[in-house]
């Protein structure tokens, strides 16, 4: 009977030891948790929104326009943007409206803001020429915008992100749990 016992407990043993193996092995080359820190992104996200960021979805699928996703901003600091620009696009914003390759976009994720300026534009005129002296998105290049477009560092300021810097796309928001979200 104490055989039995040692021997179910050593079984027991075994399947939670793979199993915590197999949870590191998903977190760190799948999954990741990423805490929203300031408001760049609002009102989409929030300051202390906790984030699952998918690492594998972007490398099997391109990036697709409005995509939310972290990157890594320097060596100590991950940022959370939208992206606008992917290679190829030519970006443009023309009287508070954007532009890719020439069609107009809608922005409804701008909305809340939009009703709260009252004088001036949401975002301010430009085009990718003037803030970066190329006329497209170079080849494994981004364009990325934070929602909160009067508060957000962004490429307006640092430029085209790498792709080899971004962390993963935005996949779920889970805290606090009643705004739980699964697409942005």
């Amino acid at each position: 009977m104490k055989e039995a016992i040692k021997k179910e407990s050593i079984e027991w043993l075994k399947a939670f030891a793979i199993g915590i193996i197999i949870f590191v092995i998903i977190r760190a080359f799948f999954f990741s948790n990423y805490v929203v820190e300031g408001e760049s992104m609002m009102p989409t996200l929030q300051d202390g929104n906790k984030l699952v960021v998918n690492k594998v979805g972007y490398k099997m699928t391109d990036f697709d326009h409005f995509d939310i996703i972290v990157f890594h901003a320097n060596e100590n600091d991950d940022y959370v943007k939208r992206v606008i620009g992917i290679p190829g696009d030519r970006v443009e914003y023309r009287d508070d409206h954007l532009f890719i390759n020439g069609k107009k976009y809608e922005e409804p994720f701008l909305n809340d803001y939009r009703k709260q300026v009252s004088s001036g534009r949401l975002t301010g005129n430009f085009t990718l020429k003037e803030l970066t002296g190329e006329a497209t998105v170079p080849k494994g290049k981004l364009f990325v915008l934070g929602d909160n477009r009067l508060g957000s560092w962004d490429s307006r300021h640092f430029g085209f992100i790498s792709i080899d810097q971004v962390v993963g796309k935005v996949s779920l928001r889970y805290w606090p749990f009643n705004e739980i979200q699964f697409t942005f």
